[in-house]
């Protein structure tokens, strides 16, 4: 994630480890899209996106996994291009929290 990337680039990379685990088919949709005013608005990250990033760019980050007839999960970042790359902006932790 950097100023420069295309949103497909960035795309592109966050299924590497995915599909090196075999969970390729299951992730079906793309990474993530801008946050600004709008839900959803460019620059846009998915197979797809013409979209290049810029410095100041805030989108998420929300790969996601569904496995049939059991169900999915999908985590989701916002991250802010900045000069020097990226800056993640969510802080809440990535592990398991239950609540009894």
């Amino acid at each position: 994630m950097r100023a420069g990337a295309q949103g497909r680039e960035v795309d592109a990379a966050s299924r590497v480890a995915i599909e090196a685990a075999g969970l390729g088919s299951a992730y079906g949709h793309g990474l993530g899209h801008g946050v600004g005013l709008e839900v959803h608005e460019l620059p846009t990250l998915r197979p797809e996106s013409t979209d290049t990033l810029a410095i100041g760019n805030v989108v998420t980050v929300e790969p996601g996994l569904y496995l049939t007839g059991l169900g999915g999960c999908r985590i989701e970042d916002l991250v802010i291009v900045t000069e020097g790359g990226c800056e993640i902006l969510t802080g809440y932790t990535k592990q398991l929290v239950t609540v009894a």
